[in-house]
């Protein structure tokens, strides 16, 4: 018989005990204990291992001396803070810890943060929400892909345009990573969508998106980035009618951009 993961296994047994095969049975055709059978006919899923408890080590009579080293560090000036370094020989210098660097690394990984945490001096965690208008903006992206053409791999280049509020998002793949592809990629993307983003471009830090800053000093490297909003409106003329969308499915809810009309 194969070997089967416990959720597979239980699946069969059940599957046979509906059939109508004893305990006995699938004891003997799955090679498994009475116990086992029984969790399987209880239980859709397998209990849930049973965590061990820790192994001692050497380093546990002395993860109090760290701690104490760790909390006198919060007041301690940064320069002047113990370092895994200087943790280590001071346990082996003045305690005789007969411990190796590593262990004392993982313990003082993991166990910093949490007296951190406890004494409340842990940098928050903070996070900034990103809320779009429909229609206003779109992101774009434009880097290499790797595809297997007439049975080689080439290296192509994906142009990536996507809509910030309902994520609708259109893609072309290029030859070359040149500003022509670029900008085609726009004037693609923005008559497949049917309309221009009413506000802006967001572009990814990309060497296609940015032109040289005239004027900068020598050896500054100045850049700035360029607006592609004022090239897509040159091209109204290529861009398809918003106005025919096709309507939501029924029950599903869908976000749809309002993009600029083309004319």
């Amino acid at each position: 018989m194969p070997q089967m993961s416990k959720v597979e296994l239980y699946a069969a047994i059940r599957r046979d005990h509906r059939a109508g095969m004893k305990m006995r049975e699938l004891e003997r055709k799955y090679n498994v204990s009475w116990r086992t059978v029984k969790k399987a006919v209880d239980s859709v899923w397998p209990e849930p291992r049973k965590k061990l408890p820790p192994r001692p080590t050497a380093l546990d009579p002395y993860k109090p001396v760290i701690d104490e080293m760790l909390r006198t560090d919060l007041d301690a000036p940064r320069k002047q803070r113990h370092t895994i370094t200087r943790i280590f020989h001071r346990l082996v210098e003045e305690h005789g810890a007969e411990v190796s660097y590593q262990m004392v690394r993982r313990y003082v990984s993991d166990r910093k943060p949490e007296i951190l945490a406890a004494s409340g001096k842990a940098p928050v965690e903070a996070f900034v929400p990103q809320t779009h208008l429909p229609g206003h903006e779109a992101e774009v992206d434009f880097g290499d892909v790797t595809v297997r053409l007439a049975g080689e791999l080439v290296t192509c280049y994906l142009f990536s345009l996507r809509l910030s509020y309902s994520g609708k998002a259109v893609h072309r793949v290029f030859a070359s990573c040149g500003q022509e592809a670029f900008f085609e990629g726009h004037v693609h993307a923005l008559r497949t969508l049917g309309g221009v983003p009413r506000s802006k471009i967001r572009y990814d830090n990309l060497k296609s998106a940015v032109a040289q800053v005239l004027g900068a000093e020598p050896g500054q490297g100045g850049h700035r980035p360029v607006d592609c909003l004022p090239l897509a409106l040159q091209h109204r003329e290529l861009l398809l009618p918003s106005r025919h969308r096709r309507r939501p499915r029924e029950g599903r809810r869908r976000r749809n951009d309002r993009l600029l009309p083309p004319h």
